[in-house]
């Protein structure tokens, strides 16, 4: 028993941190940590395959002060249009009465009435646009959209 003691007190007291480890035992743990780290990735690469991306592409992009109608086309990575999701338009830099939304259709596109105005001595602004994917779908707005310019004549 006091041999088996011994040599645990000579592993406590060895200083060398990882050389003094068994090779087997260094060899263990590389291994683990090279596979936990492939395994993660993996994981993590599960969860954006199952979420795709959606943009919105206005038409007209840039607009000008005052009342019109905005069609905004909601799109996946793949350009293929997204039927009932929502759109969210509200100011940023450019002034926007409220906050306007509507659902797109079939052809992924909304049809808006906005009336953007420009502060006094602004020359340009922007509109927000934001989607709220359609329930219990796989589809996720995580970046940014493009922005409506408005632009004073």
């Amino acid at each position: 028993m006091t041999r088996d003691h011994s040599r645990l007190d000579r592993l406590r007291d060895d200083t060398r941190a990882i050389e003094g480890l068994p090779i087997r035992l260094v060899i263990a743990l590389v291994v683990g940590v090279a596979s936990l780290s492939v395994m993660m990735n993996m994981i993590s690469g599960i969860g954006a395959l199952t979420v795709t991306e959606v943009d919105a592409q206005p038409s007209p992009d840039v607009v000008t002060p005052g009342e019109q109608a905005v069609t905004i086309t909601v799109v996946d990575t793949n350009g293929d249009p997204v039927a009932g999701a929502t759109v969210v338009v509200k100011g940023e830099t450019a002034k926007l009465d409220g906050i306007r939304t509507a659902k797109t259709g079939a052809e992924g596109q909304a049809t808006l009435d906005i009336a953007p105005t420009l502060g006094p001595n602004q020359e340009e602004g922007t509109l927000e646009i934001d989607i709220k994917p359609p329930a219990g779908s796989e589809y996720a707005d995580q970046r940014a959209n493009t922005v409506i310019l408005v632009i004073e004549e």
